[in-house]
């Protein structure tokens, strides 16, 4: 079971020029332990061993790279030690210290530009001393495809990042809002406690006032019964001081009574010295008299006794009167009294209106910062929504515009694969023409051993002393400057002494003619 891979390649491409440098990208994930010794690799597909790579560069990574974190990296390779142009097909190698491929990327081909049809004429402003000038460049249009499709990529991982931002503060406002929101509905919660507390609070003021109003009735209907026992009080106070004025005026007439009896009674006292006088005269008269004395007599009993009886009734009336007094004091009293309880009650129920009156403001003046509070925060919801419809509008006309580049990516990458289709068109055909050159060669070859051996000339020296070109010496000279013409290998690598130990030889490219093989073969035919 293979290990996964702790490397990525990325914007690899399908081709690439020999003459210019190539620029390979990857990314290390955090399970990566990065060394100084790993290295990337050009390998030919179907390699084997990480010994078989073209040519390789140090992998490194960018300053302040910590182990454990991921981070995105790009080595180059110089144009002196790419591959020559070919239909075969590489693939980038991430290889570790330890010897061990972490990464392999897509396959693709080295080939090399038409002469006139792949050439693209740039113009390029320079300010010398002053002075505009114009240059005309001429560079491969491949390359040209290549580094408009780079600014392409870089542009588009420029817009994902944009709009990961965009998203990434979407979210963040979406956050923000649905705390806001839970905040709101937390106040909103707190207010209607509030005013569920303020109603409680009303209920029972109300109820006080109620309880208040009825202890107000009470007091004013005990005041009422007071007032009506007063004015009882007061009715019978009148009629016992009637009572007494008519007792008074009887006792009056009592001791005018008795005034006049004990008037009588000496004028009797006169009559009796008078009649003891004549008694001696009249005996008649005498018991007249005694019998009038007699009748006075019992006259003044009953005088005294109605006098005793009055004094009596002066005494109870007296006591009454003390009584009434001590009575209506006591009344006067309660009924201040009362009046002070019922002063204390206004007093209380004026206080309670006025604590209610004070409270049913704050209570108002409450309602009217929460709501003022509410008008601010679906102000800041409101802000908050036009906002988020900006960044919606604005992510869409980044889709578009990425809509729009990837069109225009399309069309360059149809445009590359015409190019490329072209290319190994004209590839083949120059294989082809290449293989009929060799075949016209080898015929040649063929027909001068031939014209050797039927004119049975030896291989040493012709008639004027100099070496024939044979076709062994041809081949030898053709290996000599395929080798000469071989691409130069790198000898730092760690792998190199290896390489040249165990790697078999590449299959040698048949022999091209030359001139003076030409030459050769026309000194033969001529002899």
């Amino acid at each position: 079971m293979e290990k996964p891979f702790t490397a990525v390649f990325r914007n690899v491409g399908q081709l690439y020029f020999p003459q210019t440098r190539v620029e390979c990208h990857y990314s290390l994930s955090p399970e990566h332990q990065w060394s100084s010794s790993d290295w990337v690799g050009i390998f030919e597909v179907g390699w084997s061993s990480v010994k078989e790579y073209y040519t390789y560069t140090w992998a490194v990574v960018p300053e302040g790279y910590a182990v454990g974190a991921g981070v995105d990296c790009c080595v180059l390779f110089h144009a002196r030690y790419l591959p020559r142009p070919s239909a075969a097909e590489y693939q980038f190698v991430y290889v570790n210290a330890a010897g061990e491929a972490c990464a392999r990327s897509r396959t693709f081909t080295f080939c090399a530009p038409k002469p006139l049809e792949e050439l693209e004429t740039l113009k390029e402003e320079r300010d010398e001393e002053d002075g505009e000038e114009e240059l005309l460049l001429v560079v491969p249009r491949a390359q040209l495809l290549q580094s408009r499709l780079e600014d392409c990529l870089h542009r588009q991982g420029l817009l994902q990042q944009a709009l990961d931002a965009a998203r990434q503060e979407a979210a963040g406002e979406r956050e923000s809002g649905a705390g806001a929101r839970a905040e709101w509905e937390r106040e909103r919660r707190a207010m209607r406690e509030e005013r569920d507390e303020l109603r409680d609070k009303l209920r029972q003021s109300c109820d006080r006032l109620k309880r208040v109003e009825g202890q107000h009735k009470d007091v004013k209907y005990s005041q009422e019964s007071l007032t009506s026992e007063v004015a009882k009080l007061a009715a019978e106070k009148s009629e016992s001081q009637q009572r007494i004025q008519l007792l008074e005026e009887e006792v009056k007439l009592v001791t005018e009574r008795e005034k006049e009896g004990a008037l009588e009674v000496e004028r009797l006292k006169e009559r009796a010295k008078k009649t003891a006088a004549q008694m001696k005269h009249d005996e008649d008269k005498r018991k007249c008299l005694q019998a009038e004395n007699e009748a006075a007599l019992q006259e003044a009993r009953r005088l005294r006794e109605r006098q005793e009886a009055g004094e009596l009734a002066a005494d109870a009336l007296r006591r009454e009167l003390r009584e009434l007094g001590v009575r209506q004091g006591r009344s006067h009293a309660e009924l201040h009294q009362a009046r002070m309880q019922v002063a204390q009650l206004t007093l209380q129920l004026s206080e309670e209106n006025l604590g209610l009156r004070e409270e049913r403001a704050a209570w108002a003046l409450e309602r009217e910062a929460h709501k003022q509070a509410l008008d601010a925060e679906k102000k800041k919801v409101q802000e908050l929504s036009c906002e988020v419809q900006r960044k919606e509008e604005w992510l869409q006309e980044e889709r578009t515009e990425r809509e729009k580049l990837e069109a225009e990516l399309a069309r360059e990458r149809d445009c590359s694969r015409e190019l490329l289709s072209e290319l190994n068109g004209n590839l083949r055909t120059a294989h082809a023409k290449r293989e009929e050159q060799q075949r016209e060669k080898e015929d040649l070859l063929n027909y001068i051993c031939e014209l050797e051996q039927r004119l049975g000339v030896v291989p040493g020296e012709n008639s004027n002393g100099d070496v024939p070109a044979t076709a062994s010496a041809l081949e030898d000279e053709q290996k000599r400057e395929d080798a000469s013409s071989a691409p130069p290998r790198s000898i730092c690598s760690p792998l190199f002494l290896c390489a040249h130990m165990e790697r078999p030889d590449r299959p040698e490219a048949p022999p091209e003619t030359s001139a003076s093989d030409t030459q050769a073969v026309l000194q033969t035919l001529s002899w």
